[in-house]
């Protein structure tokens, strides 16, 4: 038995919208004798507020857990698992939020210009008897980007449904980032690593 074969025991929901985490899901379990993993995407809209005193890895891991808890118990059957997460993006101290216009983009990528900042990203995994949470910290070094660069990147690339305002895989990853440390994935949204190891563990 492989370990493909082990987790096509189960039926398991990736509840995310963002089509880096199914692209980067799907590309963790590739076709194999003909198979792929059985998994759908599902999502349940949920408020995403957090308690203020929580710290950054704290709020990624309350924000999957929540949209986990979405899921209840009764919708789920024994052989279910349900996989969530969240990413942030903290400079500072401070999170960075999605950008809501042109301009939030452009002054949030002003702020990374030069800086290293942290990617956290918080996973959980949910069956109706079980729930494990974690979170994978990665750290992006930005070079100092110039105005002609942040303003042609936001205009072509409209980074508007990420954390940071920024995609690592698009134009401005190729050309702004000197470095990281951890693991790349992880900064598009998915710490694949770490999570097709804790699913073997599941």
């Amino acid at each position: 038995m492989t370990f493909f074969d082990e987790l096509n025991k189960y039926k398991i929901i990736l509840a995310s919208k963002s089509p880096r985490r199914q692209q980067l899901f799907n590309n963790l379990f590739p076709i194999y004798k003909n198979e792929g993993l059985n998994f759908e995407i599902k999502t349940k809209e949920v408020e995403e507020i957090y308690p203020e005193n929580l710290k950054e890895e704290q709020i990624a891991l309350y924000l999957s857990e929540l949209k986990a808890n979405a899921f209840k118990n009764e919708e789920l059957d024994c052989n279910t698992i349900v996989i969530t997460a969240d990413t942030i993006v903290c400079l500072n101290n401070n999170i960075l939020d999605k950008p809501k216009n042109y301009e939030e983009a452009v002054k949030t990528l002003k702020l990374l210009s030069g800086n290293k900042h942290t990617v956290i990203t918080g996973v959980c995994i949910k069956s109706t008897n079980k729930i494990k949470s974690f979170y994978v910290s990665t750290d992006v070094y930005f070079k100092h980007l110039s105005l002609d660069e942040i303003n042609f990147y936001v205009k072509n690339y409209k980074p508007y449904d990420k954390a940071g305002a920024y995609g690592i895989q698009e134009w401005i990853g190729y050309i702004g980032i000197e470095k990281i440390e951890g693991s790349f994935y992880n900064v598009m949204g998915l710490p694949t690593n770490r999570l097709y190891e804790e699913l073997l563990d599941f």
